[in-house]
């Protein structure tokens, strides 16, 4: 799977998103210096940060693609895109809808794997997130843009089970202006077009064409088809746009519940 970056969009059409790449800058002042004294020598806080919060104590202060290694340097690294800004940064992100490129209308082993650019739209793989949220209290950030309107729900324990346990989805203490849209997912395992493990009468994947949590079926569909505004289909977060209004931009992304910009100093 390709990933790249992006900057953090100001607007919600698709076609002014700016998608760049940045080096790593580090702040110069103050207690920050020894940091860089420490990153010349290459003995970084985190030399092999297993999660983009890591990163950003190791003073990565742009998003941006960054290999991080979820099982150690022995395990190898795995790219992300770091998101470094919002509510203090060090938000790795898992999920991303912004123009329809991509078809999330996809199998079992491929959400499993992930799949896309993640320059543009991408979802980084149900095992890398079972890998990465079960370890620790981990924080759900979803942030959503549609016309000049913006919202984010918050999270503060979210998890994905082991495939054994069909990704089952964990979510709740919500918080934001979305309205609490995740919380009828909870304890949901994961569909797929060719994967039903729990199905309530109707196949809910098949039915509204995407890869989700689904229940009977949704009340967010964020990996729904891209630009339907009809027919219960889209790219929905009920709670904030209903069910027949397709968002245009997605982003979801997680960090360590403990983590803290304060401990940036």
């Amino acid at each position: 799977m390709d990933i790249t970056h992006r900057s953090s969009p100001q607007s919600s059409s698709p076609v002014s998103w700016s998608l760049k790449k940045y080096p790593l800058i580090f702040p110069t002042d103050g207690k920050q210096q020894n940091k860089i004294q420490n990153v010349t020598t290459g003995k970084l806080r985190f030399p092999f940060p297993i999660e983009c919060s890591q990163e950003l104590l190791n003073g990565a202060l742009h998003s941006g693609e960054v290999d991080i290694y979820p099982h150690g340097k022995e395990g190898g690294a795995v790219k992300v895109y770091c998101d470094m800004e919002t509510d203090g940064g060090g938000w790795t992100v898992f999920q991303r809808r912004m123009n329809g490129k991509t078809d999330f209308y996809r199998t079992w082993s491929e959400y499993s794997a992930g799949f896309g650019n993640l320059s543009e739209e991408f979802w980084l793989g149900n095992e890398a997130l079972h890998n990465l949220t079960s370890v620790g209290q981990v924080s759900l950030r979803v942030d959503m843009h549609s016309g000049n309107d913006n919202a984010y729900a918050v999270y503060a324990n979210f998890s994905v089970d082991s495939e054994e346990r069909h990704y089952t989805l964990t979510v709740s203490g919500y918080s934001g202006t979305a309205g609490d849209s995740m919380r009828y997912h909870n304890g949901r395992p994961f569909s797929t077009r060719d994967k039903d493990p729990a199905s309530l009468g109707i196949h809910c994947a098949r039915a509204y064409m995407g890869g989700w949590w689904y229940k009977n079926c949704y009340k967010t569909n964020l990996n729904g088809l891209y630009g339907v505004n009809r027919d219960n289909q889209g790219v929905v977060w009920i709670d904030w746009k209903g069910k027949d209004a397709s968002i245009a931009f997605t982003e979801m992304k997680f960090r360590p519940s403990r983590f803290s910009p304060t401990t940036l100093g």
